[in-house]
């Protein structure tokens, strides 16, 4: 009998066979108590709003730096006004210095598969001061600790840090950052180029995860940063650029302002513009472009004398409006290709400003390379500048819906990626919709379903999958294998799971909304998402938080038999859902009946008198294929 079983198990991993031998169903376990990740507290309610004592600390930056195409390096000068709301006096204050991730003897090398077989020497830190005063700092790999001469004060003290600094580019090995050739000369991506603060937060105080792969956790705050490059060259950044009459012709400026009101896009800079030295306002030397954007998490920017400009209106909730931008080379130009990037990205934004909360920023960029393409920074994403048309729409349309998840909902990336890239590839699947009455709908591959497939049946290797891990598990924990089939695809399908079968979305949507609103430029725990979309949506979803997001567990719901009247439905794995059983009676009519997980607590199979006292002469579960059912030979009665 046991070697009977673990075949059964094996078999049901492929095949879906064995039914109900494949896992012996205990409502006890499913239905336990569940124990959130995180208390109820002073700063952290039980209804998964902020606590009356809930604080945050602050992080203003003014940033100067110059980019040297020719040795290609970048030097910088950082100061930065934090300020500590938290109860407790600082002694030291921790910065994320990513650009060592990059040296040889980074810890990031030794937790991939993927280890980098290029390397630089990171960040050269020249100087460290302490409102004006020399301070003595510690490097550890990516973090930096600066010792302050005397604590900070809790409850709103200040103080002012200043790093002088540089680094050489990484090349296009960085990842995130570098640069790499194009037609018209290098394309320079970058972010995470200035020492940024660690998060200082009431779960842990100073979150200091080294950076190894996985993305950031950063406190919110207003930048302005200025950009000294070749005067050749076009800078694109985060925010909006406030001095265009120092970098942009008269043309370029008049056609911004065109842009401004246009809904078709509009060329900045054409393609026939590149080469032409009249396309910028000086010749030789270099120009220095300053940008502001305030109450963000970071900043980012794109340099090349290579870009091809456009732009157009994006048109937001109250009559407010943003701009949409698109920089590419000319190899990347035409309609199956950048040419309707601006058109994506307008497209995005008013969707998901639309359905779940305003953008907040005054520009969008989407911006074509191959060091960092696919990866995304407030007001400005990344892609690949060889993508066609539906790739492209797909990936800028996941880029810039970044913005609110985990660029307005500002969560712990690098230990909660699911709230991240699970969170955003679900707006996405609804955008895909939308967009252009469905032209690349439906999203149910590359990020979504790598298959292909119906998404229910496309997640049903991973839940058979013993070594997969669990969604709550830290993000630089999961091996490469499941980083997409997690925490982006089973992260999304959960919600679409509770939006769809589980809430409906009626009460899903406002419930979802209200947590955007609630945790905007805000740092959410797992528990505060858990229990806020409870309260608002008014469900216990205790059990599906335990089973689909911090276990694996599968689910096979079946038609064991029918009499009469009388259909038995049994759940033979642990994981449950609601669900539809759709019978068909004697006189060919047919009748739904809503099978809630309620159905569970006490039972492990149950008896439903079908009113009417027809016979019942065909039976099915889940007969519309909306749940995750790993073994659909048993859903159906008669066999």
């Amino acid at each position: 009998m046991k070697f009977l079983a673990r075949a059964c198990l094996a078999a049901a991993a492929l095949a879906g066979a064995c039914g109900a031998m494949a896992a012996d169903f205990d409502p006890r376990e499913t239905f336990a108590p569940f124990s959130y990740p995180q208390p109820v507290n002073a700063y952290r309610s039980g209804s998964g709003m902020p606590g009356p004592m809930f604080w945050q600390n602050r992080a203003d930056y003014e940033l100067a730096a110059t980019l040297d195409p020719v040795r290609n390096t970048l030097s910088g000068k950082a100061t930065i006004r934090y300020t500590n709301n938290s109860p407790d006096a600082l002694d030291v204050l921790w910065l994320q210095l990513d650009e060592n991730r990059f040296t040889a003897d980074a810890r990031g090398n030794f937790t991939s598969d993927k280890t980098a077989k290029r390397h630089t020497d990171g960040y050269r830190i020249a100087s460290v001061t302490v409102d004006g005063r020399k301070a003595e700092y510690v490097i550890s790999d990516t973090r930096m600790q600066v010792r302050l001469p005397a604590p900070l004060a809790g409850k709103g003290g200040k103080i002012s840090l200043t790093i002088v600094y540089s680094y050489d580019l990484p090349g296009d090995f960085g990842g995130r950052t570098g640069f790499a050739p194009s037609k018209n000369g290098n394309i320079y991506e970058m972010a995470q180029w200035y020492p940024r603060m660690c998060v200082y937060d009431d779960l842990r105080g100073w979150d200091t995860a080294p950076y190894l792969n996985s993305e950031f956790y950063l406190e919110y705050g207003d930048f302005d940063y200025a950009i000294t490059v070749p005067s050749n060259m076009i800078v694109a950044g985060s925010g909006e650029l406030v001095n265009p009459d120092d970098v942009l012709t008269a043309t370029q400026r008049e056609r911004l302002a065109k842009a401004r009101q246009s809904d078709s896009t509009v060329m900045i800079r054409t393609p026939a513009e590149v080469a032409d030295p009249a396309s910028r306002p000086k010749q030789g030397g270099t120009l220095t472009w300053k940008f502001r954007m305030k109450n963000t998490r970071d900043v980012a920017f794109g340099a090349s004398t290579a870009y091809v400009w456009d732009a157009a209106r994006i048109n937001l909730p109250e009559g407010k409006t943003a701009l949409a931008m698109s920089v590419y080379p000319v190899e990347s130009v035409g309609q199956d290709r950048w040419g309707r990037s601006t058109e994506y990205l307008k497209a995005a934004v008013e969707h998901f400003s639309s359905k779940w909360y305003p953008y907040p920023y005054p520009v969008a960029i989407n911006e074509a390379g191959t060091a960092a393409s696919g990866m995304e920074y407030p007001g400005i994403v990344f892609d690949p500048m060889e993508a066609p048309a539906k790739p492209l729409h797909m990936v800028t349309a996941h880029e810039i819906g970044h913005t609110w998840f985990p660029m307005i909902v500002g969560s712990d990336e690098r230990r909660n990626a699911w709230m991240d890239e699970g969170f955003n590839t679900f707006i996405d699947v609804y955008e895909a919709d939308a967009f252009n009455h469905g032209e690349f709908a439906p999203k149910r591959d590359g990020e979504y379903a790598p298959k292909g497939g119906n998404p229910v049946d496309e997640i049903l290797p991973l839940l058979a999958d013993r070594d997969a891990p669990s969604l709550m598990i830290g993000a630089d924990m999961v091996k490469e294998k499941y980083r997409h089939p997690a925490t982006y695809f089973k992260a999304a399908l959960g919600l679409v799971l509770l939006r769809e079968e589980i809430i409906g979305p009626e009460r899903f949507d406002p419930a979802f909304r209200k947590y955007i609103a609630t945790w905007a430029y805000r740092h959410p725990s797992p528990s505060d998402f858990f229990r806020l979309m409870e309260s608002e949506a008014g469900e216990d979803l205790s059990w599906f938080w335990r089973g689909w997001f911090e276990k694996n567990w599968q689910l096979d719901m079946a038609v064991e038999k029918v009499d009469g009247s009388v259909v038995t439905v049994a759940n033979l794995d642990q994981l449950v859902m609601p669900a539809t059983l759709r019978v068909t009676l004697d006189d060919k009519s047919t009748r739904d009946i809503r099978v809630p997980v309620e159905t569970w607590q006490q039972h492990k199979r149950f008896d439903i008198e079908v009113p009417g006292g027809r016979k019942v002469v065909r039976a099915e579960i889940d007969p519309d294929h909306k749940i995750p059912d790993r073994d659909r030979g048993n859903n159906k009665w008669p066999r």
